[in-house]
Formats: C-alpha cells, structure tokens, sequence
C-alpha cells in the first residue's frame, strides 16, 4: 500500500470514489440512460413508421398517377369520339343543307319554267289578239266598210284554232 501512497493514491479515497462512481453510474442509468434509451427507441420507431408511411404515400402516388393516366387515356378517347361524333354531324348537317338546296333549285326552276311557260302563253295569246286586230283592220280596208269586230274575232280565233290542232296531228 505504501507503493500506492508513493504514487499519491490513498486508498480509503481511492474506495470512496470508486464506491461514489459506481452510484453515480448506477444513477445514470436508471436516470439518464433509460430514458434516452427509450428516447431514441421512440426516434427509431418513429423514423421507421416515417419511411413505412413515405413508402405507403409513394405507392399512393404511383397509383394516382398510373389512375390519372388512365383518365387521361379515356378523356382522350372520348374526346376522340366527340370530335367524330360531330364531324359526323357535321357532314349530316352538310347532306340535309345539300338536299334542301338542290330541292330548293329544283323547286325555283320548276317556278320559273311555269313563269315561263305562263309568260310563253300570254305573249301568244297578245300576238293572237294583236293579229286578230290587224287581220280586221285589214280586211276593214278591204272591204272598205267596219266589220262587226266580235263576231270576225271568234271567226279568227276559230281559224288559228283549226290552225293548231292541224299542226298538232
């Protein structure tokens, strides 16, 4: 003992703080270290229930995109369907305007040859009369007398009467 006094060691000081480090590490222990032990359990099991829920959003994620994919595709194709729904409507739309056109074409030329026709009729009709009248007024001066107009009108009209249905056959 006397080697450890030359070292400067006194032992009943030596065996109180090794007695008082032993106490202070048995504190420690069960003041500090359990507690932070527990402390950083909860840190990792947070950490881990963290990475575990990162994992659970990132699937989440992948599936929400694969799904607005999906969506996008069918908005797509839909869209597909609109535009050849309406171009189908469209070209519909193009025939009926077509076919009410042409039956509008129809329907003023078939007018205007009635007009025509009508038109047709009464310039015959005044060149008729217009002759009759000349044909009178000639045989007015032939005759040198006035001739009963009326009753040499019919006579007229009888005669290119006569005259037509001869043309006819």
């Amino acid at each position: 003992m006397e080697g450890l006094a030359g070292l400067g060691i006194n032992l009943p000081t030596l065996v109180a703080q090794i007695v008082n480090f032993i106490i202070l590490f048995g504190l420690l222990y069960l003041v500090a270290y359990k507690p932070i032990m527990r402390m950083l359990d909860e840190r990792s099991r947070r950490v881990k229930e963290s990475m575990e829920q990162t994992e659970y959003i990132k699937e989440q994620a992948e599936r929400a995109e694969d799904e607005a994919k999906k969506r996008i595709e069918q908005a797509g194709k839909e869209g597909e369907k609109v535009i050849a729904q309406a171009a189908k409507a469209g070209e519909e739309l193009r025939q009926k305007a077509q076919q009410q056109a042409k039956g509008e074409a129809e329907a003023l030329v078939t007018r205007a040859r009635g007009e025509i026709q009508r038109e047709r009729n009464d310039a015959v009709d005044e060149l008729r009369r217009e002759f009759a009248d000349l044909t009178i007024k000639a045989a007015e001066k032939v005759i040198d007398r006035s001739l009963d107009k009326k009753a040499h009108r019919e006579l007229i009209d009888e005669v290119l009467k006569e005259g037509k249905t001869l043309k006819k056959k």
